[in-house]
């Protein structure tokens, strides 16, 4: 299973040396003293393997296209086999970084838990990646005020070239941030640009550079640079484990995007592997043949010269003999060990072949297809976007000629799924809430924030705002004025926010 994937753009300066350097620094300045291998001792060898089966570094050059593959692999006891690939192709100066799981045959199902590569923090101290458009590539985030406020009004308007996507924090109400925004860029250093507004003083010079396309009050916005994933936003809300619940969805959304993209077979293990296997056996082909030549024409001219021969002569064509069946030696020793590569090779694909197959029975095992798909909405208590749907059809459904097409199948959706009728609960209690409203007493703020209201003060009226979302608010009068009060305000929450 691939759970994090990224190619950048590396300056010149970095070197075959100094990216194999910097690899085993990574590996050797390791936390985690269960993650070293013991015993590297480099001396600037481009074909050696360090390790054991268990826990093993390969570095592997690719000479006919300039590349250089570092595969890191690590068994862990419950049998996940962790996979961390860096491959750098010095033609083009690209770096492509990948990390996979799998697991062994007698492995366990557990949670993908890992972390963001600390070889790309390596990259970016010390000055490797290049520029991402105007943008640097960083681990922490660019804060976003009136100096700069221009590249963040492009990127909105779609102006702007980049090849990350860009992720734009904006401030809350209360001028906070919505989620922790360093713990942000640093998971998704390498894969996206975090911006972050400073203050959200610049609220209303955005609107205006913007057309009031920017998010604002807590509002998340991913902007992908294909115009196939467009624009993505996601409201903040003032509700317990809002921070965690926006920062997770994020990280989810960036990290799966970026492993969907395909890659060229050159920038991964398998694919440099695969490619100078196919190099290796035409070569030794290509030397066989010329083996076999030469071998033929000493056994020729060993016939033609035999019985006229001396010892000399003899014996010279004797060494040429041996000599030749000794590169025949060689090349079957070479045949050998590229069968045992093409073994692992396939070995790799079977566990390939086994992870699809379970993934495949998994969603083969869902034999029903839904009738429709969320969307970016996120549901304020559990249920209620399906209670919604489902309302709505119910009130659809008395308007229906019931010998319509129509009329069954919206009474068989209604029929096959549970449907709770949560909005009538709630309809009845706002309803006698405020029924003969004179004031909003202790009691009834408990059930209003039962019910998900924040209530605030403000002066001489109460501000309503329903989930802490701000596009759903009302208020109210701190004291009744007439019997119709109560279910007015009734009527418009009802209306505006259920």
């Amino acid at each position: 299973m691939l759970l994090f994937s990224t190619v950048l753009d590396i300056e010149k300066t970095l070197t075959k040396d100094l990216f194999i350097k910097l690899v085993l620094e990574w590996n050797q300045g390791s936390p985690h003293e269960s993650n070293v291998i013991k015993g590297i001792n480099w001396n600037g060898e481009r074909n050696i393997k360090y390790g054991d089966e268990k826990l093993w570094i390969d570095i592997e050059e690719y000479r006919n296209k300039n590349i250089i593959a570092v595969r890191y692999e690590k068994i862990e006891d419950d049998g996940a086999v962790w996979d961390t690939d860096y491959v750098m192709n010095f033609e083009d100066m690209k770096m492509s970084i990948r990390l996979d799981r799998s697991y062994l045959e007698e492995a366990l199902i557990i949670d993908p838990k890992f972390s963001t590569p600390h070889f790309i923090t390596l990259l970016i101290e010390r000055g490797y990646v290049k520029k991402d458009g105007i943008l640097e590539v960083l681990r922490k985030p660019l804060f976003i005020d009136n100096n700069n406020l221009q590249i963040l009004s492009d990127i909105i308007n779609g102006k702007a070239t980049y090849r990350l996507p860009i992720v734009y924090i904006s401030k809350t109400y209360y001028d906070e941030n919505p989620v922790n925004v360093n713990l942000l860029a640093g998971k998704l250093k390498g894969v996206a640009h975090v911006l972050v507004q400073e203050s959200n003083c610049t609220n209303n010079r955005l609107k205006i550079m913007c057309n009031e396309n920017n998010e604002y009050y807590g509002a998340i916005g991913i902007y992908f640079p294909r115009q196939a994933m467009g624009h993505r936003r996601y409201l903040y809300r003032r509700v317990t484990g809002i921070d965690n619940y926006l920062l997770e969805k994020v990280i989810r959304v960036v990290i799966q995007d970026a492993n969907s993209q395909m890659v060229e077979p050159l920038y991964t293990w398998q694919g440099v592997k695969n490619a100078i296997l196919r190099d290796r056996l035409f070569c030794q082909k290509e030397e066989r043949v010329q083996v076999e030549e030469e071998r033929r024409k000493a056994l020729h001219e060993l016939l033609k010269l035999k019985g006229n021969l001396n010892k000399m002569q003899q014996k010279a064509m004797e060494e040429a003999k041996s000599e030749a069946d000794k590169i025949l030696d060689d090349f079957e020793e070479d045949m050998r060990k590229l069968q045992e590569q093409v073994e692992q090779l396939s070995r790799a694909n079977d566990a390939l072949t086994s992870e699809n197959y379970g993934l495949r029975s998994k969603i083969n095992s869902i034999d029903q297809v839904p009738v429709l798909f969320l969307g970016d909405e996120e549901e304020f208590y559990p249920g209620e976007i399906k209670e919604m749907i489902l309302d709505s059809l119910d009130e659809i459904l008395k308007s229906i000629n019931s010998k319509t097409r129509r009329y069954d199948v919206i009474k068989d959706i209604l029929k096959k799924n549970t449907y709770e009728r949560i909005y009538v609960e709630r309809e009845k209690t706002l309803k006698n809430l405020f029924k003969d409203y004179k004031n909003l007493s202790g009691v009834k703020k408990q059930v209003l924030k039962e019910m998900g209201f924040e209530i605030t003060d403000d002066g001489k009226h109460y501000r309503l705002t329903y989930y802490g979302d701000d596009r759903y608010k009302t208020t109210i009068a701190k004291t009744g004025s007439d019997w119709r009060e109560g279910k007015n305000i009734a009527a418009t929450i009802l209306k505006n926010m259920m």
